[in-house]
């Protein structure tokens, strides 16, 4: 077992090398259901066989040196020196391959159920989404809002709330989907959708918007346009239940038209012209659009995001090691 074992880690252990390095495009939710499900196969086998094996072994150990010391004392020998309280707790201890499988499963569990059916972090790794999350940030994400999906396979079990305008969503990026992504709802399906001269319109209603302070963009060492934008919630086209108000940027210097579009599909439904694009939102796809518009590769590069691809809510800043001012929830 002691060298299957080494095999099985090492297994594990490589895959992550040849992922980390590049050489192989890596799932971490199939890594983590695997590594669940291995560590509990041997956690029942410790539980049930090896371990039941170490206490009678400990106890015939014990039951030979009470024999022991019996035969020594009908021959009038009163102290001995027969002790096996160390022998026995050698003899009960895991091994060392087990105990880095069945010892890790119920720390692997917690992390796989709560990751996996509840709360999944992720690291905001580039500034599409500035001034609402920088670079850097360290969020939450709420598995379970849009419904509960099972692992890998990512199947919809149970039905949860509807994606809203306004939602910050992370998904499966289309072109990839061993990619996770993050991008603001703007069209859910049938919403007509057009972003025209850097103005967003949803069903030909230009969505309110209000100058703010120009927002200092460290990265770039430049003030770049800010703007307050009122996105109208709602789950399907015909519904506009109140509004949703962030924050979004927009770089003067940059033109309104979209350049070097993907094929993808249901592009038919999209017009683009030197102003912008326009695009009819097909039923079960929704129109994501990052907060600093003008540098956020989106939906207007690449389409449309299936309900299949949907990962959950993003909803807390956790962490940012490098300002900690950002901790806290977000719209």
């Amino acid at each position: 077992m002691a060298t299957l074992t080494a095999f099985v880690l090492a297994a594990f252990v490589g895959y992550a090398g040849f992922w980390y390095v590049g050489m192989i495009e890596g799932n971490f939710a199939l890594l983590m259901f695997m590594a669940t499900f291995v560590t509990g196969i041997y956690w029942l086998a410790e539980r049930f066989y090896f371990l039941p094996q170490r206490e009678a072994a400990a106890a015939l150990l014990e039951a030979e040196a009470d024999k022991r010391r019996q035969e020594l004392t009908k021959l009038g020998i009163a102290q001995t020196d027969v002790n096996v309280t160390e022998a026995k707790e050698r003899l009960i201890m895991q091994p060392w391959w087990l105990d880095w499988t069945a010892g890790l499963f119920p720390v692997i569990a917690v992390v796989f159920v709560l990751r996996s059916f509840l709360f999944e972090p992720f690291k905001i790794p580039s500034g599409s989404m500035i001034p609402t999350l920088w670079v850097g940030d360290l969020i939450l994400v709420n598995k379970f809002h849009y419904g509960v999906r099972l692992p890998v396979l990512n199947l919809k079990v149970t039905d949860g709330n509807p994606v809203q305008r306004g939602d910050v969503m992370v998904f499966r990026y289309p072109p990839k989907p061993s990619l996770d992504y993050i991008k603001r709802v703007v069209g859910v399906p049938g919403d007509q959708v057009a972003y025209l001269n850097k103005q967003l319109t949803i069903n030909g209603q230009p969505v309110p918007q209000k100058a703010l302070p120009d927002f200092f963009e460290e990265d770039s060492m430049r003030y770049i346009k800010q703007f307050e934008e009122n996105l109208p919630l709602g789950s399907q086209a015909s519904e506009m239940t109140g509004v949703r108000t962030h924050r979004f940027l927009n770089d003067i210097d940059r033109p309104a038209f979209v350049p070097g579009a993907d094929d993808f599909a249901f592009k038919e439904n999209c017009h683009y012209t030197v102003e912008g694009v326009t695009c009819k939102v097909p039923a079960g796809h929704y129109f994501m659009m990052g907060d600093n518009r003008d540098n956020s590769l989106d939906s207007r590069y690449w389409g449309f995001v299936p309900e299949k691809n949907i990962v959950g809510k993003a909803f807390f800043v956790w962490m940012n090691f490098g300002s900690l001012k950002r901790i806290g929830a977000f719209q």
